[in-house]
């Protein structure tokens, strides 16, 4: 146990040390039904739902601006033959304005048991990031058009590596990740210069399941995103799931909005989830856009024909 626990304490300091000196924001996507898409961020994760499972969620935010930032994920997970090894692929299509960022990375996790019911993963990610923008598409009101800054085409291949660890109960989870370690630039060719494309985030998660009633659970969660130079960002929600089929919930992101978030699990197994989530800014930009939209559906396949009686808490 001693020498489990001297793991976990390693790895956190191991994850602690990557973080940035200098950064000028964070340029990870943020998602408001995060404890359901960890994968994005957390290659530990993968292999948590024992099943093979399937995830996919888009986020449309600040609906009713032109070029509005939009974000597709889509996740597939599988514990192995081994089901201490968990295997992960996690596709991420980004994009703002004429900007856009298709990235692919693969998930690897292994599994410790630190005491009955008590597991830690830690979890490796590899892939890249494609990164594409075409500046000549951009209308200046300042510099003219023949502004150096906004000529030719920027593209750039990316690839990157990063680390997690994910410890977990039926009932409890904490986990702790930096999903991408190497810090890339793309260059710009007419004017010479290299932008920073990635920075490094560390994400941390947490929550908790507990009964109320034979019919109501609450998890509250916890959410945070940091980033060198930038504001520590966090996430708070209170989900409640109603007789282990519907989830209901609030949440609220520091310095940025609050919103509200529902979850259908149904068929007979429950392996099958259609979450909705609608953020409402705080800030200036309230009054002049439609709201921030997020839809997700995940789906498990039952290759064990085993009969749930109740589903996965996260």
């Amino acid at each position: 146990m001693k020498v489990r626990i001297s793991i976990l304490a390693g790895m956190m300091i191991f994850l602690i040390s990557f973080i940035p000196k200098q950064s000028q924001g964070q340029q990870d996507p943020m998602y408001t039904q995060y404890m359901f898409n960890t994968q994005v961020v957390n290659p530990a994760y993968a292999g948590t739902w024992k099943t093979m499972g399937f995830m996919f969620l888009t986020r449309h935010q600040w609906v009713g601006f032109d070029g509005h930032p939009a974000t597709n994920t889509f996740t597939v997970q599988t514990p192995l033959k081994n089901e201490n090894v968990g295997l992960g692929l996690s596709v991420m299509h980004d994009e703002i304005g004429y900007e856009r960022r298709i990235g692919i990375y693969g998930d690897y996790s292994y599994k410790l048991t630190l005491k009955e019911g008590l597991f830690l993963r830690l979890g490796l990610k590899g892939g890249f990031m494609q990164y594409h923008n075409n500046l000549n598409n951009y209308t200046l009101y300042t510099g003219g058009p023949s502004d150096p800054q906004f000529q030719g085409v920027v593209e750039d291949f990316m690839p990157n590596f990063g680390v997690g660890a994910f410890m977990h109960s039926d009932r409890f989870y904490l986990g702790l990740s930096i999903p991408k370690l190497m810090e890339n630039s793309f260059d710009n060719s007419e004017i010479s210069e290299s932008i920073k494309a990635e920075k490094r985030h560390l994400f941390f998660i947490g929550g908790v399941v507990l009964d109320l009633s034979e019919d109501v659970k609450f998890k509250p969660t916890v959410y945070s995103k940091l980033a060198w130079n930038a504001p520590v960002q966090f996430d708070f929600t209170a989900n409640f799931l109603i007789k282990e089929t519907f989830w209901l919930g609030g949440m609220y992101r520091t310095g940025d909005s609050f919103g509200f978030i529902a979850q259908w699990i149904f068929n007979k197994n429950k392996n099958m989830r259609i979450g909705y989530a609608i953020d409402f800014t705080k800030t200036e930009l309230r009054n002049n856009h439609n709201g921030v939209h997020e839809i997700m559906v995940s789906y498990e396949l039952d290759f064990k024909k085993l009969l749930f009686s109740s589903p996965r808490y996260f």
